[in-house]
């Protein structure tokens, strides 16, 4: 084999293994709509959340204590902004799988491979190309249509905050790719100041009256199957997950993370239909091909190759 064959090669190796740990990602978030469905009722939202973010913190914080001691006052900042837009992120996904189905949920948030192109176009005042824009045309068709897989009624709480969940993660991704203050800071004391800055927004409103259950008596609530769900919500679709993220998108663009992260709804999808039992019916079905059709579409219009 030739050396120029050799060095044709090497990028796209170097790819897929910068690839694999964000479709692993892809993975477990796209279980973790039904996992986050097992245990989760509108009134414990908040203490779970509270539960699934402080079994990793203890130990991000020990792990990386020596790099939290060296952020800048800046970096603090940068971090705990990027943890406020995180725990929005998770209190509306969380929410929005509690009144929706977990096949709805993944597809819905895979908008977010649509906005965050959209968005990065905005920032950039690059306009996108056209068969770009009809790819999103096609999958906000695709998400009418999957909301209404029962038949054509309004969509429901449940669908409108998973796509204000898609906005809220478009947000976080550009805003971790662009905030200069925490460029220069190490992927795992950043990871840890998000997180305590989520936990601090879930404790305040689970502990403000009428919200729901305290994290305490949720934890004095579960069984065996909630424990087991709640430590893969924690250790793989948590630590695991963001890790990944901040690390990959110092490696590539925001739009080539939400692209790969994009395969997400069809884990979600076959977690909610083989697993969980759930039903889409004729127009929901056609909306989730419309869904995914339309960001693979406008994958490959995003100028973003391997």
């Amino acid at each position: 084999m030739s050396s120029a064959v050799l060095a044709a090669r090497a990028p796209s190796r170097r790819a897929f293994v910068a690839d694999l740990p964000l479709l692993l990602v892809a993975a477990v978030w796209g279980g973790s709509y039904l996992a986050a469905k097992g245990i989760t009722t509108p009134h414990t939202v908040a203490g779970v959340l509270v539960l699934r973010f402080a079994i990793v913190l203890p130990v991000l914080a020990v792990a990386g204590w020596r790099g939290l001691r060296t952020l800048r006052a800046a970096q603090w900042r940068g971090a705990g902004l990027l943890g406020l837009v995180l725990g929005a992120i998770f209190l509306l996904e969380t929410y929005g799988v509690v009144h929706t189905s977990a096949t709805n949920a993944g597809l819905i948030i895979s908008l977010t491979m649509i906005f965050t192109p959209l968005a990065d176009a905005a920032v950039t005042r690059v306009r996108p190309p056209g068969p770009f824009l009809a790819a999103a045309g096609l999958s906000v068709a695709g998400v009418v249509l999957l909301t209404q897989g029962a038949g054509f009624t309004r969509p429901t709480a449940g669908d409108l905050l998973m796509l204000l969940a898609a906005l809220a993660r478009t947000v976080h991704v550009l805003v971790m790719a662009r905030l200069k203050a925490v460029q220069d800071a190490g992927v795992l004391s950043l990871t840890t100041v998000q997180l305590g800055s989520a936990v601090a927004v879930f404790a305040v409103l689970a502990a403000v009256p009428g919200t729901g259950e305290a994290p305490w008596t949720v934890a004095a609530g579960f069984g065996a199957a909630e424990w087991a769900g709640l430590v893969f919500l924690s250790l793989l679709c948590t630590l695991f997950a963001f890790f990944v993220q901040m690390w990959s998108v110092r490696r590539t663009s925001p739009s080539r993370v939400s692209l790969l992260l994009g395969t997400e709804p069809l884990w979600a999808a076959a977690a909610g239909i083989a697993i969980g039992g759930e039903r889409l019916g004729a127009p929901g079905l056609l909306g989730a091909v419309l869904v995914l059709a339309g960001t693979t579409w406008g994958r490959r219009h995003t100028g973003v190759t391997s």
